[in-house]
Order: structure tokens, then C-alpha cells, then sequence
């Protein structure tokens, strides 16, 4: 299996040469470094915040991947997510909607679903659907911008399917990589009665019990090993613009225009903030720009210009996936916000 051969090189690196090792020594590095030098203190408070705003949406987004990993077949993933068909992006958008994690969270998601078996548009479909029309963050851009959180939920969607259908044609094109974890499934073959099957044989006692915790756990741990130094990484550099760039430019140059829009996009990029944290810093650019367009393309830009989620694509998924991404989402996403400031007052 592949995610088993990863796991192996990993094992046979030295220590120093584990990029999670790296990732983490740099950022004990620089926050023992700001209770010495006064001038790093703001980015150790930032990334603190950082830390106590998205370490749950990690866990659980781990947590979950190393369930996938354990108990879901690759079948499974193939037959639904896999399928050259609307279906396969609706069912990506949808599985999206119902997982509540933020975009970092849902990192961890994605990849185990790619290595699941689920093909690159469906992977796509369900990183850009995750973060903004899941319950618990739609719920609250509803609780912040009323019905016109209901535009921006909305919104997100109508971009991860276009992307995912587009994504679909680029695949068919030989345009971008196809999933080698792909799993042929007979066209008789039903999860539900393999699953009633698997069920009726599980006998559950302390030894099942804890050789299921054993493999979520390696899965839980093979998986940090591949996304948890990006999401550390993207923490990091966020940290330090977040503590360097004045709070007043944010303001300042996002107005309903264009040129806002772009600032916007651009700022929003090196600001990488959790769905939940982006939420309310979105509403605040409505609240002092008065342009819906500014906050949507704010939220979206954790997303479609991530360099966290970019990496990992470029790392786990491939390279054309990593880039397409960007040049398929962002335009739509400056579309609809432009849209939003011209009609929406």
C-alpha cells in the first residue's frame, strides 16, 4: 500500500531530516527567542491565538483521517467518490457539508480521502466545499451577515462544483494527474451489504477494541507524518504577517472595488486564518467597507490561495492539481465577489 511505504521512508530518515521535527524546533526556536527579544513577542501572541483557535479542528481532522484510514476500504471511496460523473462532485460537496472542521482541519481529510481512492476533482470539490458550507461555519456566517451569509455559503458552493466539474474535463484532457489509489469496483458491488457483511462478522471485546485503536492510531500517525509540518509551516509564516502587517492597511485598501477585491485576495493569502477565526474578521470588512464582495473573497482566499493547501496538493496530490487549483478557483472567486459589490449594498 502506499500510505504503508510512505510510513516506511519516513521511519528510515533521521531525525533531524523529519520535516515535522524541522517545522516544530524552528517554531520552539523563534517563541523562546520572544521572551528574550521584545520585537518577537506580537508573533509569539498571534500564533498562540493561532494555536487556540484551530488545534481542535487539527485533532479532529486527524482523528478522523486515522478512522478513514482504519475502517473505510478503498471500495467505499472508489464507488462514491471516484466516478467520472456530476454525481462524484455533488457527493464531494455534500460529505464537505457535513464535516465540521475547519480548512485546516479538513487538510487531513482530504489527503486520506485521495489516498482512499476518491479522484483528484472530487478531492478538490470537497477541500473548497469543507471550510465554508460545513453546519458549524455556516451557522455562524449566518449568525454574522444574516441572509446574506446565506449568498456566501451558497456562493462557496456554486464555486467547488464548477471547479470540480472543470477539474473532471482537465482529468479527461490528461491535463492534470489522475489518482493512482483508484480501486476498480464491480458495477454489482453495494457498501451496504458489505458493510452489513463486515458488521455480522466484527465480534467486539478488549482485544478488537484495542487493535482498532492501534490502527486509527497509525493512521492518525502516518497521516501527521505527511500534513501536520504544512499546516505548522502555514501557521508559522501566517504568525509572523500577521504580527508585522498593521491591523489599519486592512482596512484602508479593501475598498469595493477591484482593486480591493485583489488587496483583499492578496492579504488574505499571507493572513492564513482558520475558518472559524476568518469569520469574524471577514464580517469586520463588511461591517467597515460595507462590501459583502471584500468578505467573501476574504474567506474564500483560505482556500483557493493557501500556500498550506497548495503544498499539500503539490506534495501528496500533484503538482498540476497544486496549480490548477488556484488559476480555476481564484478568477471565479473575484468574479462573484466583484458581483457581490456591484448588486449588494
Amino acid at each position: 500500500m502506499p500510505g504503508a511505504q510512505t510510513c516506511c521512508r519516513n521511519k528510515n530518515k533521521n531525525w533531524w531530516q523529519n520535516k515535522l521535527f524541522v517545522v516544530t524546533a524552528l517554531i520552539f526556536i523563534l517563541v523562546a527567542f520572544s521572551y528574550i527579544f521584545p520585537a518577537f513577542e506580537a508573533f509569539r501572541k498571534v500564533l498562540f491565538q493561532y494555536f487556540k483557535s484551530i488545534w481542535w479542528a487539527v485533532a479532529l481532522g486527524l482523528f478522523l483521517g486515522g478512522v478513514i484510514d482504519y475502517y473505510i476500504p478503498r471500495e467505499y471511496i472508489s464507488k462514491v467518490l471516484s466516478k467520472r460523473s456530476a454525481l462524484t462532485i455533488v457527493n464531494a460537496v455534500f460529505l464537505g457539508f457535513l464535516m465540521s472542521a475547519c480548512s485546516h482541519g479538513i487538510l487531513a481529510l482530504s489527503i486520506q480521502l485521495h489516498k482512499k481512492g476518491a479522484s483528484n476533482p472530487a478531492v478538490v470539490s470537497f477541500l473548497l466545499a469543507s471550510p465554508w458550507a460545513n453546519i458549524a461555519v455556516s451557522m455562524m456566517l449566518v449568525s454574522l451577515f444574516g441572509l446574506k451569509g446565506v449568498l456566501v455559503i451558497i456562493a462557496a458552493i456554486i464555486v467547488a462544483i464548477n471547479t470540480g466539474f472543470i477539474f473532471m474535463f482537465l482529468e479527461k484532457k490528461g491535463l492534470i494527474e489522475k489518482n493512482m489509489n483508484i480501486v476498480e469496483v464491480p458495477l454489482n458491488y453495494s457498501i451496504k451489504k458489505d458493510f452489513y457483511g463486515r458488521l455480522r462478522n466484527y465480534k467486539f471485546n478488549l482485544s478488537s477494541l484495542r487493535k482498532d485503536l492501534e490502527g486509527v492510531m497509525n493512521g492518525l500517525i502516518m497521516l501527521s507524518q505527511m500534513v501536520l509540518w504544512w499546516i505548522l509551516l502555514g501557521m508559522l509564516i501566517a504568525s509572523l504577517a500577521g504580527a508585522m502587517i498593521p491591523a489599519h492597511l486592512f482596512h484602508r485598501f479593501m475598498g469595493p472595488n477591484l482593486f480591493g477585491l485583489i488587496v483583499t485576495l492578496a492579504l488574505a493569502t499571507v493572513i492564513e486564518v482558520c475558518s472559524e477565526g476568518s469569520s469574524p474578521l471577514a464580517f469586520e470588512i463588511y461591517r467597515q467597507t460595507g462590501a459583502l464582495g471584500n468578505s467573501f473573497v476574504f474567506l474564500m482566499a483560505g482556500v483557493v490561495t493557501d500556500y498550506t493547501e497548495i503544498g499539500l496538493l503539490w506534495s501528496n496530490v500533484g503538482r498540476k492539481v497544486a496549480l490548477w487549483m488556484p488559476a480555476v478557483a481564484v478568477p471565479q472567486v473575484i468574479g462573484i465577489g466583484y458581483i457581490f459589490n456591484l448588486l449588494i449594498k
